[in-house]
């Protein structure tokens, strides 16, 4: 594609200026260059700005500012984002909710684990370093500027509901260790550490996440050391044969847990050096995801299962009300050091919060034009604001809530993942040349894709996926038959089918119709 019309000269001429993370002044092309910071959020975004923190909206970076060479930041920030207690809680689900044995739940968690990672957040981020955009920012290379408000607007839900969850097991873990605790005390300082990190910006969330994964390892091992024994006498412990549908349920779970980081992954590698190759930010990422996954969840289920049988953990569990009352009742025999890490365990949360908090707030700020000229940091205050009342009442219910948040954040974001992936394998040759990915376009809605076929990709695949839907407030016809929750599978089977059939007609329309001109928006 030649750009040879005046708009699109000028959205290139943009990228001359030279970004700065901590700069009230956002790069070329971003919304805010027309629309800059005034009165009180000018000045405040200013003085933050002079203390490093980042201000920066969501343009893409242009290769010549992306110079972070250290690539091992893309294994660390995801290990230590999965490497916690939320993601040893998604383990428990299979004994705990869905009744499995803790032999059907690793082996479900183990062939989970291996596969999703390599279809979804492993090759989604990609897409930071070799683009420099954003998650949001790049759907709309396949979903149009109007169609990507709509998986835009459901991250932004995601991430809080995420968020939610997350302060929820954090406040649980702080308040099991005394009875003068709570949870309401212990949400409540989750999320101000949490605000703390991600008020910072970009780099200090990958220099935090370089070390938050120490304490939770250091704990897992402990907790392996004390509770062997009790696991291994468990394990001759007769269970009822698992249900079909308790299986192909619980697995739902795992992977929804999974490709919910699909929609930002690319959010944490655009400042990072295109100089990688793509197998090897892929690789980084891909063991990342896998390790610290099959690790957390399998403890997690063996954990639970076990709870039942030994009446200190199953009394911390609460009747599988209370992750943090698990972990504690496990430490308690290390005594004040059991104390100590179990503090820590909580303390660390953040590791998880601070990505989620992070892509609130891009991903609101990629809605629309008026939304991309408010400050970042605000969006973080909002976040805040939303997320401690809320996880405090989400707490008496944490399973009902964990569960049916994560099943909701599958459906949609399987869809997604398969139109962003179907897009850059068929359409885009799986390559991120200039030539494939137009970058100076990406706020043109006259010049990217017009996003109908993606629209009704999405469409037809949410669908298609409602009568295989299992959920506490509803049970579609399918899922009734015991087949279980399988609608994130059939969401990403359709999305991808559909996707590929209507976009490669809208292209063979276009062909049709003649030369390319600025509205040939399939040829972007």
């Amino acid at each position: 594609m030649q750009s040879n019309t005046a708009e699109e000269k000028q959205a290139e001429s943009n990228f001359d200026s030279t970004p700065d993370l901590a700069s009230d002044k956002p790069m070329g092309a971003d919304l805010e260059d027309n629309h800059h910071h005034t009165g009180f959020l000018g000045r405040v975004t200013v003085l933050l700005s002079r203390y490093g923190i980042e201000t920066h909206g969501i343009a893409p970076v242009p290769a010549e500012e992306r110079l972070e060479t250290r690539w091992y930041q893309m294994f660390f920030v995801w290990f230590s984002a999965n490497m916690n207690i939320l993601t040893f809680s998604t383990g428990t689900v299979g004994p705990a909710f869905f009744a499995l044995g803790v032999r059907d739940s690793i082996t479900i968690i183990v062939i989970i684990d291996l596969v999703i990672p390599d279809t979804s957040s492993g090759a989604s981020a990609v897409f930071g370093p070799k683009l420099g955009t954003r998650a949001m920012v790049q759907a709309r290379f396949s979903w149009g500027y109007f169609g990507a408000i709509i998986p835009t607007v459901l991250n932004v839900f995601s991430m809080q509901g995420f968020l939610i969850l997350n302060c929820i097991v954090g406040g649980q873990t702080l308040a099991s260790l005394s009875s003068h605790l709570d949870d309401t005390l212990g949400i409540v300082i989750i999320g101000i550490i949490s605000l703390a990190v991600t008020f910072c910006g970009y780099r200090i969330i990958h220099w935090y996440e370089s070390i938050a994964w120490i304490p939770n390892v250091i704990a897992f091992i402990t907790m392996l050391a004390v509770g062997y024994p009790q696991l291994r006498e468990n394990q001759s412990v007769p269970v009822s044969p698992a249900t079909p549908a308790e299986v192909i349920s619980f697995a739902s779970i795992l992977a929804s847990s999974i490709l919910s980081w699909c929609p930002m992954t690319p959010d944490y590698g655009v400042y990072h050096s295109p100089a990688a190759s793509s197998a090897r930010i892929f690789i980084y990422t891909y063991l990342a995801f896998f390790t610290a996954s099959v690790t957390a969840h399998t403890l997690g289920a063996a954990f639970a299962a076990t709870a039942p049988n030994v009446p200190a953990w199953n009394a911390g569990f609460d009747d599988s009300s209370s992750v943090g009352g698990l972990l504690y009742s496990v430490l308690l025999p290390a005594g004040a050091f059991g104390k100590l890490l179990t503090a820590l365990v909580a303390l660390s949360i953040p590791s998880a919060c601070a990505p989620t908090m992070y892509t609130f707030s891009t991903s609101f700020m990629a809605v629309a034009t008026w939304f991309a000229t408010v400050p970042r940091w605000v969006y973080i205050l909002i976040s805040e604001g939303i997320l401690i009342p809320v996880a405090i009442i989400g707490a008496k219910k944490f399973y009902t809530t964990f569960v049916d948040i994560l099943d909701i954040i599958g459906y949609w974001s399987s869809v997604f993942s398969a139109i962003i992936l179907t897009e850059h394998v068929l359409f885009r040759k799986a390559s991120f040349s200039e030539d494939q990915y137009p970058i100076a376009t990406w706020n043109s809605y006259i010049l990217l894709p017009n996003g109908i076929p993606a629209v009704l990709a999405f469409v037809c695949a949410c669908g298609a996926l409602v009568p295989f839907m299992s959920q506490a407030w509803y049970v579609g016809p399918v899922a009734k038959q015991g087949s279980g929750d399988v609608g994130v599978y059939v969401g990403f089977v359709v999305g991808a089918i559909t996707y590929a059939l209507a976009r490669g007609l809208e292209k063979m329309w276009y062909r049709k119709e003649g030369p390319v001109v600025v509205s040939d928006v399939s040829k972007v």
